[in-house]
């Protein structure tokens, strides 16, 4: 079906991004033409959408990223703030305000006690108004490497907050941060507010990693991707694969998602441990 696509003689060859987010890589291969793409198709409301669309899964993986590499530490939170009837915010500009003294809160109370002086609080939190289009009770959700559950919980004062510890289970935290920044209409305001000290994830590029026969190959199954893929990068396990086609640019868009062994391995004793 795609096979005119995969032939196009535009394809000059494959980059190949590598995200290495704590323990989780990313490797996303998609094609480079002679002739630039942007000149050969004409831009219409459904490539609009389609960018729009990408634009919001691009922002899910960023959020996913950073929570991989930030926040991997078995007494890291996940927590959602609500409102009572009495402290609902006016409009956007209240909760997000709710939301910073909430976080001031926090690092005031660290400081108040003597082994978290030095502790560095990190943080990225969202702000639901809508759902699908639909009005809904502001509220918020936060993932944090706030030390202490109980006061986390009891330092938010305009309503109910509930937390639980975050668990990988050895795999990545994408759907976290899919449900994180999902579409919540077209009047959702800014996705995400992340602290300014969450390390970001390393990224690499190369156009000499993956052929464009082999990627080809990849793409029609002719070949074993995991194989392939655990060569090119040792110590790590092949998780999954998507193999996608753009209605609008030839080529195939190859994504990959590995985990560190080494992780895995030292999860798998955790848990023996925790069994016994």
């Amino acid at each position: 079906m795609h096979e005119d696509s995969l032939l196009d003689r535009a394809i000059a060859g494959y980059r190949v991004k590598s995200i290495w987010s704590g323990p989780v890589l990313e490797v996303e291969a998609y094609p480079y033409w002679t002739v630039p793409q942007g000149k050969r198709v004409k831009r219409d409301k459904n490539s609009s959408k389609a960018q729009t669309k990408l634009n919001e899964k691009n922002r899910q993986k960023h959020v996913a990223r950073l929570i991989n590499v930030n926040f991997r530490n078995h007494h890291d939170l996940y927590m959602t703030h609500t409102y009572d009837d009495h402290n609902v915010p006016e409009d956007h500009a209240q909760a997000k305000k709710d939301m910073q003294n909430y976080v001031r809160r926090l690092k005031n109370w660290l400081k108040k006690q003597e082994k978290y002086a030095d502790f560095e609080l990190k943080y990225i939190y969202t702000t639901e108004h809508t759902r699908n289009g639909e009005k809904v009770r502001a509220h918020h959700h936060m993932v944090t490497n706030f030390p202490d559950r109980e006061a986390a919980e009891l330092l938010w004062n305009k309503g109910r907050a509930g937390s639980e510890r975050l668990d990988s289970r050895g795999e990545s935290f994408r759907p976290l941060g899919n449900y994180l920044v999902k579409e919540r209409g077209p009047k959702t305001m800014k996705s995400y507010t992340p602290s300014r000290n969450l390390k970001k994830p390393k990224v690499t590029v190369s156009d000499t990693k993956l052929t464009r026969r082999r990627a080809t190959k990849i793409a029609t199954e002719e070949i074993n991707a995991q194989e392939i893929f655990e060569k090119m990068y040792k110590n790590y396990q092949f998780k999954q694969m998507n193999v996608s086609f753009s209605d609008y640019v030839s080529g195939a868009y190859i994504q990959v998602e590995m985990m560190q062994i080494d992780t895995m391995e030292t999860l798998v004793e955790k848990k023996r441990r925790l069994d016994i």
